[in-house]
């Protein structure tokens, strides 16, 4: 089998997933714009081939290498990144060169929140109204329906980036005047906390591997008050989430790949409403933490579908595994010294976090476990603490 991976060598901890392919004898073919000679020692090994591009934003010299490729080593029968930002990029591949996958037109639907909204809606999964907003007369209409504040957010994107709470009049001229030239997706604001149901779906879109994590802080609050991030894997999977990503993920026809969905369950009454899917793993270290939370191996378990439809593992969730994140420039009370000397036994990693996710991810993160909850939180405490 020969497969084609968009940008390996990034994020870095995707690397893993490459390599894990390589394990089963799959042929990887790389596509990225790294020189090959700065690429990790272990994706030399893991990698049968690769074409370096100028910038693989242009999807013109995505196609170019791909043709090059194809051409060197024959048809391949797949092509992935598990990257939001190369999702299009993967889709015309697969159309271009008849490769099994998405399409454009499934893409579209994970892609803009527009378009899931549709789908959570024929699921009867719990929605809050949400409108596409093409001119001011549409967002007036909208606020005058439902009140403020609102939420509004790109109808292409992730997290909150480019996001706005709206709560007036000022925070609406603000929108206005601010916000960058694309569609944007306008909902109530719900006072919640965020959650959600991830997995990895077989070849025949049977779920057989999920887990389920909850953000202490919200991701608007990380980007507008420059907070810390912390969130954790919990053991056991909230019944309501199970039970509508289940329909959620089957109405989506995922197949052979990873889901991440996230819902918001309202502070006031516990309720919980849908927000987004995503078709690909969830960001950040998460990965990681599926693995420190059960004692397995993820990335080589995803590879195992691809190779042969298998996900080989046995799961317990043994731990609550958390992402805990620190940021320059905070003047923390404990150093990371002082960290390991009370909670080494606990750390399973500590990584630094690329520059394009440490204005959400932080600059770096601990990522902890522990079979008791509340040790999350001391944790949590411990290393945010400021002077």
């Amino acid at each position: 089998m020969k497969f084609i991976y968009l940008s390996p060598h990034f994020p870095p901890n995707f690397c893993d997933f490459v390599i894990s392919l390589a394990n089963r004898g799959i042929k990887v073919l790389g596509i990225g714009d790294e020189d090959y000679h700065h690429l990790p020692p272990a994706l030399h090994g893991a990698l049968t081939d690769y074409f370096k591009v100028d910038s693989l934003d242009d999807y013109e010299q995505a196609y170019r290498a791909a043709a090059f490729l194809i051409h060197r080593h024959g048809r391949v029968s797949r092509v992935e990144s598990h990257n939001e930002h190369w999702m299009m990029h993967e889709a015309r591949l697969r159309e271009d060169f008849n490769i099994p996958g998405p399409g454009i037109d499934q893409t579209v639907k994970i892609k803009r929140k527009s378009e899931m909204k549709k789908i959570f809606n024929s699921c009867k999964a719990p929605v809050v109204a949400g409108e596409l907003i093409v001119d001011h007369d549409s967002f007036d209409k909208f606020v005058k329906k439902h009140g403020l504040p609102v939420f509004a957010k790109p109808d292409i994107g992730v997290g909150a980036m480019a996001a706005y709470k709206i709560e007036n009049q000022a925070d609406i001229d603000n929108f206005w005047q601010t916000k960058p030239p694309v569609d944007y997706f306008i909902e109530p604001f719900i006072d919640g906390e965020l959650m959600t149901f991830d997995g990895i779906c077989d070849q025949g879109g049977e779920i057989v591997f999920c887990s389920s994590l909850r953000s202490v802080n919200g991701a608007f609050d990380l980007v507008a008050y420059n907070e810390d991030l912390s969130y954790y894997l919990v053991r056991n999977i909230p019944e309501d989430a199970a039970e509508i990503g289940r329909k959620i993920v089957k109405a989506f026809d995922i197949r052979a790949k990873f889901f991440h969905l996230e819902f918001l369950r309202r502070k006031a009454d516990g309720r919980l409403f849908v927000l987004e899917m995503n078709c690909r793993p969830p960001g950040g270290y998460t990965v990681d933490l599926m693995n420190f939370s059960a004692d397995v191996n993820v990335y080589q378990e995803w590879a195992n579908i691809i190779a042969e439809n298998r996900f080989s593992a046995s799961v317990e969730r043994k731990y609550f595994a958390a992402h805990i994140a620190r940021k320059l420039g905070k003047n923390y009370r404990n150093s990371v010294a002082e960290i390991y000397n009370r909670y080494g036994h606990r750390i399973a990693m500590h990584a630094q976090v690329p520059l394009v996710f440490s204005e959400v991810m932080g600059n770096e993160a601990f990522l902890v476990r522990s079979p008791d909850e509340s040790d999350i939180f001391e944790m949590i405490e411990f290393i945010q603490q400021k002077v």
